[in-house]
Parts: C-alpha cells; sequence; structure tokens
C-alpha cells in the first residue's frame, strides 16, 4: 500500500534534542517548500536558525532569505519558537 497520499502533521515530531544540523536543516526545507505541510516561513526561519545554530553554512543563507520575505514581527515569532525549542531540546 502507497503512503504517498499522506500528509505528516508534525514532521518535527521525530526529531530528537540530539538532532544534528542536517536534520534542522530538513525541516526548514519542508517548511519552506511545502513538503506535505503548508508553506509556512515562521517555521521555515525557526528550523534554519536552529541549523545554522549548529554550524550548517546553508541554512544561514536560508534563513537571511526567510527573513526577507518576512515582516518583522515573524521573524520575532520564529526566534522566540527557536528559543523555546532550544530550552524544551536541552
Amino acid at each position: 500500500m502507497a503512503y504517498a497520499d499522506v500528509q505528516i502533521e508534525a514532521p518535527e515530531a521525530v526529531l530528537t534534542k540530539d538532532a544534528n544540523c542536517d536534520e534542522l536543516y530538513r525541516m526548514g526545507l519542508i517548511y519552506s517548500e511545502g513538503m506535505d505541510v503548508a508553506v509556512d516561513l515562521v517555521s521555515a526561519h525557526k528550523w534554519f536558525n536552529l541549523a545554522a545554530t549548529r554550524g550548517h553554512r546553508e541554512a544561514k543563507l536560508c534563513r537571511q532569505e526567510m527573513a526577507e520575505m518576512m515582516v518583522p514581527e515573524d521573524i520575532i515569532k520564529a526566534q522566540r519558537a527557536a528559543r523555546e525549542w532550544m530550552k524544551k531540546a536541552n
């Protein structure tokens, strides 16, 4: 049975606190490109930000691209969400 038509409600649910920068970057891509989820720039920025803090170079560029498409209030939401995830992860 094929599962290609199944949408993931929270793809980040599979991440652990030990997620590496590539896994966090992939979450950013999922939300920025709408892969099985609605496009969500706030979530994309959050995940790119987290990946960037763990050393992912491409995530830094993607985070900047997301920020250029967002209003300041949404950037603040994304940064707050990243900090909250870090607190829960640690």
